[in-house]
């Protein structure tokens, strides 16, 4: 069952009469302090979890709450301040839930005179406008190595919004003069980061070590985490080859239907700036959930159905499209 945050105001604004919003705005159920949603929110980011505003963003009529009140939802359902409690706050609360999964905001209107569920017996009667919005973590993006393509990558991706942290078992490359503004660099092991990372639903890992070996442990990894984007970089030869070494280790191939490899989007890209840009705009796509289709280099995402094929079937897609 739903738990409102102020139950015993549902739509008790009605009860306010012509109390302006001066007055609504400096009270609070149970004579509370006034709540500061804005660092709710901030706090919420920090955590890296998700969450949904609800705004009144118009007003005709009289209404159980004012113009500009705002609700935050959590991702755990929870609710922080109110926009009148009742029926509109809860539809509002399920709304909300919708919008932080599909990431789109929404415009809901009720009209408090015509729908009998609305009818509190109070002096309520006019029609309000809720606009919610999602509230998402900053999307972090894990970079395992630090060659000359992570060079590039790191800074396309930081200035296209991403917070980065870079990964290398070098420290000639794994640096702060190399990365000065990543999140953090990290120079250890791969095998002793990735035991103790635990990368979230926000989190994008893109796979750009030295060698087979180190890209192949990574991704034995990434693909059993949460991230919500794994790339690997390299020919469709090497990314075949490794998906067949993993799924004889007792990995299933349905791990490998999300990963991007070759990783980016086809735009003929050579130089490792132009690969950066590449990867990024496949980051932008995912993060804002693109739905056209888009031309993926992916070899898993174009043979999907190769992954549960037989290894004939992989051999017959590498030999007709010439890879090397």
């Amino acid at each position: 069952m739903l738990k409102l945050a102020h139950p015993e105001s549902s739509f008790g604004g009605a009860r306010l009469g012509a109390r302006g919003a001066f007055d609504l705005l400096s009270e609070r159920p149970n004579n509370q302090p006034s709540m500061d949603i804005y660092e709710e929110i901030v706090k919420l980011r920090r955590e890296g979890r998700r969450g949904a505003v609800a705004t009144i963003v118009n007003v005709r009529g009289s209404i159980p709450s004012f113009k500009t009140a705002k609700m935050l939802v959590r991702d755990d359902g929870s609710i922080f301040g109110t926009i009148g409690g009742g029926c509109v706050e809860a539809d509002v609360w399920q709304a909300a839930r919708q919008v932080m999964e599909e990431e789109k905001p929404r415009t809901l209107t009720f009209n408090l005179n015509q729908d009998p569920k609305f009818d509190t017996g109070l002096v309520c009667g006019g029609t309000l406008d809720i606009f919610i919005e999602p509230i998402l973590p900053r999307a972090l993006l894990h970079i395992f190595g630090a060659g000359h393509v992570s060079i590039s990558l790191y800074k396309v991706a930081k200035d296209a919004g991403f917070d980065v942290i870079v990964v290398d078992d070098r420290e000639a490359y794994a640096n702060r003069e190399r990365f000065p503004e990543a999140q953090d660099v990290i120079a250890e092991d791969f095998d002793q980061v990735m035991a103790k990372l635990a990368p979230t639903e926000s989190a994008y890992i893109v796979i750009v070590t030295r060698g087979h070996r180190d890209d192949m442990r990574v991704l034995r990894w990434a693909v059993q985490t949460k991230a919500r984007y794994v790339g690997m970089i390299g020919s469709k030869r090497k990314t075949i080859a490794i998906f067949r070494e993993l799924q004889k280790e007792g990995l299933s191939a349905s791990l490998f239907e999300r990963v991007h490899a070759p990783v980016g989007l086809d735009i003929g890209a050579v130089t490792p700036e132009e690969i950066a840009v590449s990867i990024t705009a496949e980051l932008i796509a995912v993060r804002r959930r693109v739905e056209r289709e888009l031309p993926h280099m992916s070899w898993f995402h174009r043979h999907k159905a190769g992954l549960e094929g037989s290894q004939a079937d992989a051999d017959a897609v590498e030999e007709s499209e010439g890879q090397v």
